[in-house]
């Protein structure tokens, strides 16, 4: 028969998980209110811009094995309402498959400016940043895009992504986007994205504006890009698409969202691509910002509500588990469905997994120091950056959503 002294120690393990739990859900009940207000202040914000100022644009695509529906992503670059662009496709590889199928749809698209670079990536610890290194002497214009290869885009982004460049205050723009996939594993990646990412971008526009780029879309001047270095300054971060808008903001230039929203294809992801994915989302926010990664501990509402309630809490209790799995939901739904206009209403019900599932990848995160990214192994050094293990099989692994591997990072995602 347990002793008293054992009894009293469990009851007060159980006071101090259900009170650690009941702080959560406080403090993540508060973020989801404030996530939701964002999401709204940006919806009443946003503006089809109609604006005169359309500056020559070279959009930028590095390749690397063809995504799901890559014509048709390709194709929507080809059919702007734009007067002047023109489109780099770059690959590592000359033979990649996937410029196979930019050079069909060049040819079914003869009037846009296009050019092919194949082979000539520069050495860098980022192999995408390699590949933008060795395009870029082909772009011919003074603004220069950067887009991930499994984007699609309204005929009227070119002209979205311009309009705030008239400010010439402004030195980077970039825009949200929002993500679908099929099976299971690729659908709680997704609903991550759209859910629990994207409301955190809003988030951090409010509080201190806009100080980083997305992969789903970063425009940039490119005489602020070679006052930076170029592309080789991104050589070894781990989220280049990050620090694409990152240096700009702290060399001094704005950096703005975009009012338009464009579409994210991750195509079918399998759990081990999935897990890779977290594990090096996480790991890499660890070793930049270390104390921020703990702090995301008060940021799982979901996690500690089902924990609350299975630790049977009184009434009060019962009632803060409710209002914190409440507020999760209602978040999910405003930002992906009313804000991004996501068709992701009817998996909602694969939130509490997703956030389950991603607390379980934010507790890997706090261990080990290597990452897989595209099938190659990677030792994370300190501050998020770079160092090439020798090689190992393995998928590509495009994944455009961005990390916060530098400083003043969005809260950041699983």
């Amino acid at each position: 028969m347990p002793s008293l002294g054992h009894l009293l120690s469990l009851s007060a393990i159980l006071v101090v998980a259900r009170v650690a739990a009941a702080l959560v859900c406080v403090t993540a009940t508060i973020y989801y209110v404030s996530a939701i207000t964002c999401a709204r202040d940006f919806s009443r914000s946003r503006r089809r811009e109609d604006s005169d100022f359309a500056p020559p644009i070279s959009v930028l695509k590095p390749l690397r094995g063809v995504d799901p529906e890559a014509y048709a992503n390709f194709a929507s670059f080809f059919r702007q309402d734009y007067p002047r662009f023109q489109i780099v496709f770059g690959a590592e590889d000359p033979d990649d498959p996937a410029l196979a199928v930019a050079r069909r749809v060049a040819a079914d698209h003869p009037g846009v400016d296009v050019r092919f670079v194949g082979g000539k990536a520069k050495l860098t610890a980022n192999p995408k940043v390699g590949c933008l290194a060795g395009m870029l002497p082909e772009a011919a214009h003074p603004f220069v895009l950067v887009s991930d290869s499994d984007i699609r885009v309204e005929p009227d982004f070119l002209r979205q992504m311009a309009a705030p460049m008239a400010d010439p205050s402004i030195g980077a723009v970039t825009c949200l986007y929002r993500s679908q996939s099929t099976g299971l594993a690729g659908k709680l990646n997704a609903l991550g994205l759209s859910t629990e990412f994207q409301p955190s971008v809003l988030v951090a526009r409010r509080l201190e504006g806009i100080s980083f780029g997305l992969g789903s879309g970063t425009l940039i001047r490119r005489s602020i890009l070679s006052v930076l270095g170029g592309f080789e300054a991104l050589a070894d971060w781990l989220a280049d698409d990050y620090a694409l808008g990152n240096l700009p903001a702290r060399a001094g230039h704005r950096v703005e969202l975009a009012g338009c929203i464009v579409d994210h294809g991750l195509g079918a992801k399998g759990w081990k691509d999935l897990i890779d994915h977290q594990l090096r989302w996480n790991r890499g926010t660890r070793a930049a910002r270390p104390g921020g990664y703990v702090g995301l501990a008060l940021l799982q509402g979901m996690p500690a509500a089902l924990l609350l309630l299975a630790l049977g809490p009184g009434p009060a209790g019962v009632s803060l588990a409710a209002a914190t799995i409440a507020a999760r939901l209602a978040m999910a739904w405003f930002v992906a469905v009313r804000c991004l206009g996501d068709r992701l209403a009817s998996r909602l019900w694969l939130v509490p997994l997703r956030d389950l599932f991603g607390v379980a990848m934010w507790l890997g995160g706090f261990f080990g120091s290597s990452v897989v990214w595209r099938g190659r192994r990677y030792q994370l050094e300190r501050g998020g950056r770079l160092r090439v293990r020798p090689p190992m099989r393995g998928a590509g692994d495009p994944i455009p959503a961005p990390s916060p591997a530098v400083a003043r990072a969005p809260v950041p995602l699983p």
